[in-house]
């Protein structure tokens, strides 16, 4: 189960708090976003600008480190670098969204100070922004990841066709895939989707849910990962499904 942003109930999202709140909830990964400050360190923040946090018109790439620090986001939170986090929650396990290329090596250097190599998932919508991270911390063998939207969109008309080959071909050197259940009128997530993903040898993660029914319906169906705004009632229904 992977928390989305943090459990921000009663803490502002993407902060050092709503991760502690996460993890004392019970969560198995939290799930936040990099950018990159001015001066090229990487930040967590979902948004490339500060607008819909703050009311303030810069972004993330135009403030320094320090000065994103100086940012008051609420309950004493302010923005903090990915190091900050990874190096915070030593023994925590992080799915990081990558935003922006100019992100990649940043958010890689951050990873390799820290030692989080084992205990993170890299992914991006963006697959050239995925496969610099990815490679700027040694390979697909050396870092988890999640596959991108072209690779997601190949493995969907796979299962569509029943091409196997091709949803292998389309997720090859990628650990997960992590997909909405639906994408307007389509049905992203369906029994064939999570069967031929599944024997591509990947894990299927879906977001973001936040209501109980579809948390226990989607985990009987077989997905390995629910994103959610909710990671304490996710973690309810987990403990019931395994102790009916």
């Amino acid at each position: 189960m992977f928390a989305h942003r943090g459990l921000a109930t009663d803490a502002p999202e993407n902060t050092l708090l709503a991760f502690a709140k996460a993890l004392a909830a019970g969560a198995d990964y939290i799930e936040t976003d990099v950018h990159v400050s001015a001066d090229g360190v990487a930040v967590i923040s979902h948004d490339p600008g500060l607008k819909r946090l703050t009311g303030r018109p810069e972004r993330i790439s135009q403030l320094t480190k320090a000065e994103l620090a100086k940012v008051d986001l609420g309950e004493g939170q302010s923005y903090s670098t990915l190091a900050e986090a990874l190096d915070g929650f030593p023994d925590a396990r992080f799915n990081l969204d990558v935003k922006t290329r100019a992100a990649a090596q940043a958010t890689a250097r951050a990873i390799i100070a820290t030692n989080a190599s084992q205990r993170v998932l890299v992914t991006s919508f963006d697959d050239a922004t995925r496969a610099a991270t990815v490679a700027a911390l040694g390979g697909e063998h050396a870092v988890a990841s999640s596959a991108s939207q072209r690779g997601v969109i190949l493995a969907l008309i796979g299962a569509w066709l029943g091409l196997g080959f091709l949803v292998r071909t389309a997720l090859g050197g990628v650990d997960a895939v992590q997909v909405p259940e639906r994408r307007g009128p389509l049905r992203v997530v369906t029994p064939r989707f999570i069967d031929a993903v599944r024997r591509a040898g990947v894990e299927v993660h879906v977001w973001v849910v936040n209501d109980e029914n579809d948390m226990r319906r989607l985990i009987v169906q077989g997905v390995d990962g629910i994103v959610t705004d909710r990671a304490d009632l996710a973690v309810r229904v987990v403990k019931d499904l395994a102790n009916p």
